[in-house]
């Protein structure tokens, strides 16, 4: 969903500062009219740091709401609704040439009633009016540009517009009167494209049922091949996205069929990804997209999401693979996200922006001299090399077409490649190039760094939480199940109202704004996660219950599948459903197999039904491009099965039960559930969650384990062996 401006990043503003108007004190925002004063507009009272970004600016701005709305209605003017987010490079453009211009700002102030939305705060807005800038132009991205009647309905879209013209990209300084007159003098026209956008968006939002099969897997598995570079790795060309869940998919497709290819395409991915520039080979974590096919230059702002949807990538790949360059990327991300991405309270921060001192990259960019003056001759000239760098620099600047001297960090071999290259012992490699990492860092620690967005998402922090779990189970990291906790405990104390429902953002000690079906689903997934790396039953019961509030909040009882927004939210035009994995997979889709999950831990067949029905709402959807919905697809294998449920029940810290969850862990077994039962307690907590497991007690003492496949169980076995076997076999 990004717009070819959105994919040209390297284009630099060398006039554009950080220069904002500082935001006023908690006290000073006392002493401040409704409006903001002459100073500010009315988004200084907000905690979105995106919309603070625009607090000086001279649009009179207001949040969305009834009041700016009511006040259109007042005027009789149409709404401008400009959407992005905090860390958006072309949004930082557009703000600086056209919402911080004098006279841009009077002919929007004068035509309507500007709203601005932080799409991360409020993405059910921007799934809304993201549709209609599709379904209208065929493309999409950020900043969203919509121009809508003072009922909320829209009638012409765009994304980033200039100040004046150019190329073929009309300019706001031409765009906003003719739009005035169209308002003026041909509204019955407008007013009748906004009633056919609406009825659009309702028809959109009901998909016919149908029913989802095997073969949908195997569509999925060749639309995928057929996209994909041998060569680079990734699907397509130019942009290139990670797209983590279309890898987890791969990589059960291949556990189910045994089809090498799609476990080739996981591991090309997955080792160019890590060689390139996508990946910040200093600091650790991948950046947000490639504007190449080679995961060279990337898009460098980076997201939450991402770390954590490519940390599982990365874990399952580990765990199918057994090959060690796959855990150590994943413990890479994951020291990034704790050392630059957790705040104190355990939580976790959003973004880091792609832009500092007005300059896309510069942070993440250097030149030949700065590692000669760093590093000495030696030491130089080996990581020039091994790094890549270019005298003239590999970064250009769009607007000139010219290097900037700058070049961005790659690699073109992995460090086993290079130690043999260099013939030094492996060992010796490692420890050498972990000391010239570390220096480089302290260096780049120096420089101004890019704006970090430290508002705490729900969703987002739910996808963290399982994949610090997942990672902590699979490599055995004590301290990422820590991490896991204590976002969830932070969420638990500071993300749920009085009634236990969640709220979607927390920042600056104020927790707000309506949850979303995302928030529920994810933050059951890292439940679930957490659940089965500690197997403390309080989590699995917070998943239960989350997911129980979830289904009556967000359940469409007619047609099957979740809404996006809960029920009782008025203040959209349309209820929406979505199922499209895109950026990050959908709430439906991430349901689903948290629906099949629970339903298979707790022996409850109606929630299967459920996951059931959200294939069958969007099935016509999903069969048009299956490639678009791979973390269904991945729920689907899942209930396809073959699908198992582990009990092991032994003495929680005794040898031989720390053995067989090490090896449960350690293995690839994509469609399972474990549970844990403990011994000597009369009637543990688990078994008021999972009924079955009170009488599955330990063999003479021994760790035991208990396996079933598809609703049929094999008997209880204490070797360990025996377990895979019936992992494999199903007994």
């Amino acid at each position: 969903m990004n717009t070819t401006f959105e994919n040209e990043p390297s284009i630099i503003h060398p006039d554009k500062k950080e220069s904002r108007k500082p935001i006023p004190t908690a006290d000073e925002l006392l002493r401040l009219p409704r409006d903001g004063g002459p100073e500010y507009n009315r988004l200084v009272f907000e905690k979105s740091p995106y919309l603070l970004q625009h607090a000086a600016n001279p649009v009179d701005w207001h949040p969305w709401g009834e009041e700016a709305f009511q006040k259109a209605k007042e005027a009789d003017k149409p709404v401008f609704l400009s959407i992005g987010y905090s860390t958006c490079h072309w949004c930082h453009v557009m703000e600086h040439e056209s919402f911080e211009d004098p006279q841009v700002a009077a002919l929007i102030n004068e035509t309507f009633i500007p709203i601005k939305v932080d799409r991360e705060e409020r993405p059910d807005i921007d799934r809304i009016y993201m549709s209609v800038c599709q379904a209208l132009t065929g493309t999409g991205g950020w900043p969203l540009t919509i121009i809508l009647t003072p009922e909320k309905e829209p009638f012409f879209a765009g994304t980033y517009f200039p100040k004046e013209s150019r190329f073929r990209r009309t300019g706001l300084m031409e765009l906003i009167p003719n739009l005035a007159e169209l308002w003026t003098n041909k509204r019955g026209e407008l007013l009748d494209s906004a009633d056919k956008i609406v009825n659009y968006l309702k028809q959109n939002s009901s998909p016919a049922a149908g029913e989802l099969n095997k073969p949908i897997l195997d569509k999925a598995y060749q639309q995928l091949s057929d996209r994909f570079d041998g060569v680079q790795g990734g699907f397509g060309s130019a942009p290139k996205f990670p797209s983590a869940h279309n890898l987890i998919f791969l990589l059960r497709y291949w556990h189910r069929t045994g089809e090498n290819h799609a476990l080739e395409m996981v591991e090309t991915t997955l080792e160019k990804m890590r060689l390139g520039g996508i990946f910040d080979q200093v600091g650790f974590g991948f950046h947000r997209y490639s504007t190449d096919s080679y995961w060279l230059v990337p898009h460098f702002e980076k997201m939450l999401y991402d770390q954590a949807m490519l940390v599982m990538a990365y874990v399952e790949a580990f765990q199918a693979t057994g090959k060690e360059e796959y855990a150590q990327t994943a413990r890479e991300i994951l020291t990034y996200v704790l050392r630059d991405m957790t705040s104190p309270e355990g939580g976790f921060y959003s973004a880091e922006d792609a832009d500092s001192e007005g300059e896309e990259g510069l942070f993440y960019l250097w030149t030949p001299d700065e590692f000669r003056e760093s590093l000495g001759d030696e030491g130089s000239k080996l990581f020039i090399n091994f790094f890549n760098l270019e005298e003239g620099g590999n970064f250009f600047d769009e607007s000139t077409k010219s290097k900037t001297g700058r070049s961005i960090l790659y690699l073109k071999k992995n460090l086993a490649e290079l130690r043999e290259e260099i013939n030094l012992p492996e060992e010796e490699l490692g420890d050498f190039w972990e000391k010239i990492r570390q220096m480089l860092y302290g260096i780049r620690e120096k420089r101004i760094h890019p704006f970090k967005d430290d508002k705490i998402l729900t969703d987002w922090n739910g996808l963290m939480i399982a994949a610090f779990a997942k990672a902590a189970a699979a490599l055995g990291e004590p301290q990422y199940a820590l991490a896991a906790k204590n976002a969830v405990d932070f969420i638990w104390d500071k993300l749920r109202d009085k009634d236990g429902r969640l709220l979607k953002r927390y920042r600056d000690e104020e927790a707000g704004l309506p949850a979303h079906l995302d928030d529920y689903a994810f933050l059951v997934w890292g439940l679930l996660e957490l659940y089965e790396a500690e197997f403390d039953p309080e989590y699995l019961q917070r998943a239960i219950n989350l997911n129980a509030l979830m289904l009556k909040e967000f359940w469409d009882p007619q047609n099957g599948g979740l809404f996006f927004t809960a029920e009782g939210q008025t203040d959209l035009i349309v209820r929406s459903k979505e199922i499209y994995d895109g950026a990050i997979p959908s709430g439906n889709s991430v349901a689903a197999l948290n629906l099949l999950r629970i339903g298979r831990m707790t022996s409850n067949p109606d929630l299967e039904d459920k996951a059931r029905l959200i294939g069958s709402a969007f099935s016509n959807q999903v069969r048009s491009v299956p490639m678009g919905h791979t973390q269904l697809l991945s729920a689907m294998l899942f209930a396809f099965g073959p699908a198992y449920e582990v009990v092991i029940t032994g003495e929680a810290k005794a040898a031989d039960t720390v053995a067989m969850l090490e090896v449960l862990n350690l293995n690839y077994h994509p469609n399972k559930v474990t549970l844990f039962r403990p011994i000597g307690i009369q009637k543990p907590a688990i078994a008021e969650l999972a009924e079955f497991t009170e009488s599955q007690t330990p063999i003479d003492g021994k760790a035991t384990a208990y396996v079933c496949k598809d609703y049929t169980c094999s008997a209880p076995t204490t070797d360990i062996n025996e377990m895979l076997k019936l992992l494999k076999t199903g007994g």
